[in-house]
């Protein structure tokens, strides 16, 4: 997208976390693309600068850090603040996946990894911009669950089990922060980022049959469904997780 090509600005800004690839960049240029302002973050340095680059370094600023580290949550809303003045948005979408296996052998040390980057981090991060700007000016809160956090995910138990705390952290926090800012969820089923490689590479087609819209997601998908959840055509919604998942679902009625 030139300058050019680029809408006038919607005077909202967005903090987005994890969003140097994958479903947290697609979200970002959904949001670019109809005039927000945006802050990503990501723990690559340069691979955040490089995605600053492509959505517009005159909209999109990057802090680099660990989603789980309380300092670099201040510091991305503090950033965010001092650059755009305000933060009306927020999307959760750092996270983890370290391990495949059983439950019953899941290392109890790496089950709190999973959930320091994908529960706390995500916590965190709301009380930082409830604090900022949304108690006392209202905004939206998108916290990015998945299709295993509300059924079992074979193999990936741990990561199934702190998405699952992630729906009741957005049902938590749309109760409690009702009714200045809303907070609903996105529980993607396979999309098609490097996080997910393991469970479609040298198969996809395979996988994609099971959909039954035909193929897998792919974050543009993640980031319509954002889009409309931060947007005013939204705002009568609050406490809810909307499953987007190319209708795999279906698939587990009789017959």
């Amino acid at each position: 997208m030139t300058a050019q090509e680029l809408p006038e600005l919607s005077g909202k800004v967005a903090l987005i976390t994890g969003a140097s690839r994958g479903i947290g960049y697609g979200i970002a240029e959904a949001l670019v693309a109809r005039g927000d302002r945006v802050c990503i973050t990501g723990r690559g340095e340069d691979a955040l600068k490089e995605a600053v680059e492509r959505l517009g370094a005159d909209r999109v600023i990057g802090v680099a850090g660990k989603a789980h580290d309380e300092a670099h949550q201040a510091l991305a809303v503090e950033r965010t603040m001092e650059a755009f003045g305000r933060v009306d948005h927020l999307i959760n979408n750092a996270g983890t996946n370290p391990v495949f296996g059983p439950i019953a052998e899941l290392d109890l040390g790496v089950a709190r990894k999973v959930y320091e980057t994908n529960v706390i981090s995500a916590l965190g991060f709301a009380q930082q911009t409830w604090k900022a700007w949304q108690k006392e000016n209202g905004g939206s809160i998108v916290n990015i669950a998945s299709v295993a956090g509300v059924s079992a995910s074979p193999f990936i138990g741990a990561y199934g089990m702190s998405k699952a705390a992630m729906v009741n952290l957005t049902l938590q926090l749309a109760h409690e922060f009702a009714p200045a800012v809303r907070v609903n969820a996105i529980a993607p089923a396979v999309v098609k980022t490097k996080f997910a490689e393991a469970l479609y590479e040298g198969r996809e087609a395979e996988a994609a049959a099971a959909y039954p819209l035909g193929r897998l997601g792919v974050p543009a998908d993640i980031g319509g469904a954002a889009a409309f959840l931060t947007s005013g055509q939204s705002d009568w919604i609050t406490g809810q997780t909307l499953v987007v998942d190319g209708g795999i679902f279906l698939n587990a009625g009789v017959g």
